[in-house]
This record gives C-alpha cells, sequence and structure tokens, in this order.
C-alpha cells in the first residue's frame, strides 16, 4: 500500500453564508454553512467546525474498527459521541479541545482488557488526531451487553 494519498474536496458558494461541498471522487455534495454563533450563521446546516470535531469522531471510530477486525475483537456496537470546544486563543479562534466519549458494547468479560488496548491503539493511531494542535481526549467505556440494556 503507497503512504502518499490525496483527497480532492472543492467548496462552491451558494448564497449568504452557505455553500456545497463536492469532490470527483465520491457522489454525495454536503451544504455547509456558517455556524449559527457567528454574524450571517446559518441554522440545521453542517459547518466547518462540524466537520473538524466529526473528522476526529470518525477516524477514531474507523481506526477502532481496522485494528479490532485485524485483532479479531467480537463486539456487540461502537458509539461515540464527541465534543469539540472552540475557542479564542491568542486572539485567533481555534478548536482547542475535543473530547471523545467512545462506548463499546462487548459480548464476553473477557474482552474487556482487549477492548481498553484496541481503544488505546486507535487514539494513538488516529491520523486526524495525530495531524491537528487541538487537545484531544478520549472518555472510554467498555461495557459488557447485558449492562447496557
Amino acid at each position: 500500500m503507497d503512504y502518499e494519498h490525496q483527497y480532492h474536496v472543492g467548496a462552491t458558494w451558494d448564497e449568504l453564508r452557505k455553500g456545497t461541498l463536492h469532490s470527483d471522487e465520491l457522489s454525495q455534495k454536503i451544504e455547509v454553512a456558517t455556524p449559527p454563533p457567528f454574524p450571517g450563521g446559518m441554522e440545521n446546516i453542517w459547518s466547518p467546525e462540524h466537520f473538524f470535531v466529526a473528522a476526529v469522531n470518525s477516524c477514531l471510530m474507523t481506526t477502532f474498527l481496522a485494528i479490532a477486525e485485524h485483532s479479531k475483537l467480537e463486539f456487540k456496537s461502537f458509539h461515540c459521541n464527541a465534543r469539540g470546544k472552540l475557542e479564542r486563543v491568542d486572539g485567533k479562534y481555534m478548536m482547542s479541545t475535543i473530547e471523545l466519549h467512545p462506548v463499546v458494547e462487548i459480548m464476553h468479560e473477557s474482552d474487556r482488557e482487549k477492548a481498553e488496548r484496541i481503544l488505546d491503539k486507535s487514539e494513538a493511531a488516529c491520523l486526524i488526531s495525530n495531524s491537528i494542535k487541538s487537545s484531544v481526549h478520549m472518555h472510554p467505556v467498555i461495557a459488557l451487553a447485558s449492562e447496557l440494556n
């Protein structure tokens, strides 16, 4: 596998503070806008800030899935909520912190330590987290299926 990949994304302004993201590599287009806390911000439309947090969250998930598959971890479900904190630092806005709250539902108690190791490896290997200067903190929960019902 090559260790250099390129991803192409275009952004086209539509109106006001809203546009469309597109890629020749993908069939879906995504509407994007300035978020509501900013002047001209729009409700109910994904913003760059949402995408930033989503990139970290989805990278953790896909990295976990790859490592879990390679490690032959059987699990019932994976879910992760993420929260990004946007603030002014040295006079500039930045996403200073991202909190990840993954929950892995395992089938057998004997898999608990394995699931914890895989989550730790996933956090360390997440290429998006490794590419940003925001502080990323993970607060995992590993639970037996019977504990979540």
